[in-house]
């Protein structure tokens, strides 16, 4: 199990219009093709201006596969490509559970990854 942590600045002034533009045109293909939300969460203290938000995967090569499948929407990338002009930096980190902690999130498959595995049946 792995979670990346997706970090966005956005311009001073335009982290509200990114929230809007992503609730209206990009959360409904994320949470569909990536499936497990952690949380999306915005700053209040230290770097302001600033989006969070983290995904869990089972490991690096589902997050490769859901990855590809995003890019591959076209609908995602007239998202993006009206998303970024409001961005000044990404980053992002792979967080990985300490040994002692289950996530109460923790579930076996994205429900892309399960249609795709019924579909193969």
């Amino acid at each position: 199990m792995l979670v990346e942590q997706r970090t966005y600045t956005a311009h001073p002034g335009k982290w509200r219009d990114y929230l809007a533009l992503y609730e209206a045109e990009g959360l409904e293909i994320q949470q569909r093709i990536l499936g497990r939300m952690v949380g999306y969460y915005t700053t209040e203290s230290g770097p302001l201006h600033q989006i969070v938000h983290l995904w869990a995967y089972t490991d690096f090569n589902e997050r490769a596969a859901l990855r590809a499948r995003l890019m591959a929407e076209p609908r995602w990338l007239a998202y993006v490509a009206r998303m970024l002009p409001l961005l000044q930096s990404q980053e992002s980190k792979f967080l990985t559970p300490a040994p002692f902690f289950t996530p109460l999130w923790h579930s076996p498959a994205t429900p892309a990854i399960q249609q795709e595995t019924s579909d193969a049946v």
